[in-house]
């Protein structure tokens, strides 16, 4: 075998035997003659060895386009996400607001109709209830056999909503009582100059407001 084959066999065996042994197994049963058959440059180690290629492929990390294209999906989801949660806190704030002044219509009306008083009394975070001129919670009118307890935390369609302020003068009752009349009173005794009840959900609020006198209800942001 000449000096040029034993050189390219040498490489083979070194760098890729499993590629080339029958090539190997060949160019010795030529004896180093003229068919001696040349081995291809991927097969005598021009190119990594496969087991180098697949040992880098478990080191490599996450390319600059990949990184890229996961912020670009994590910021739309945020940009979903984010109105969909205020839009629920709207939502929810709206119909409690809505809720709040139908229930002192409700006791304005029940007040007029018996011909005696009715209470709504606030109490602090989520909850308030109607009462007749005795204290005792009136029954609700729907719902029966429950009292007229309304628990903004009970209901997963209005649990984002708070009572944040409730402010009935002169007194700075949480109590506001309708006359035989329909005629608000902060607390029992003291005839109404101002009243309001401000809600909150997250950033939003809505505060029901009271007026003297005539009683009526009306609702602002």
């Amino acid at each position: 075998m000449t000096n040029k084959c034993k050189i390219r066999n040498l490489r083979c065996e070194i760098h890729a035997p499993r590629l080339c042994g029958d090539k190997l197994a060949r160019s010795e049963s030529w004896g180093g003659r003229k068919g001696f058959i040349p081995l291809d440059k991927a097969d005598v180690g021009l190119m990594p060895p496969l087991r180098t290629v697949r040992e880098r492929s478990y080191l490599t990390g996450f390319t600059l386009v990949e990184v890229l294209i996961v912020l670009v999906v994590i910021g739309i989801a945020a940009m979903i996400a984010v109105p969909m949660m205020s839009s629920a806190a709207s939502m929810q704030i709206r119909s409690a607001a809505n809720m709040v002044a139908a229930d002192l219509e409700y006791a304005k009306s029940m007040a007029i109709s018996r011909g005696q008083s009715y209470s709504v009394v606030f109490e602090t975070g989520k909850k308030y209830h109607i009462e007749d001129q005795d204290g005792n919670v009136i029954a609700h009118p729907i719902k029966k056999g429950f009292n007229y307890v309304i628990d903004f935390e009970g209901d997963n369609r209005l649990d984002r909503v708070e009572i944040d302020d409730v402010v009935f003068n002169p007194d700075a009752s949480q109590t506001i009582t309708f006359n035989y009349l329909g005629s608000p009173y902060s607390g029992t005794t003291n005839p109404l100059n101002s009243g309001a009840i401000t809600l909150q959900a997250g950033e939003i609020t809505k505060t029901v407001h009271v007026e003297p006198v005539t009683g009526y209800i009306s609702i602002t942001d």
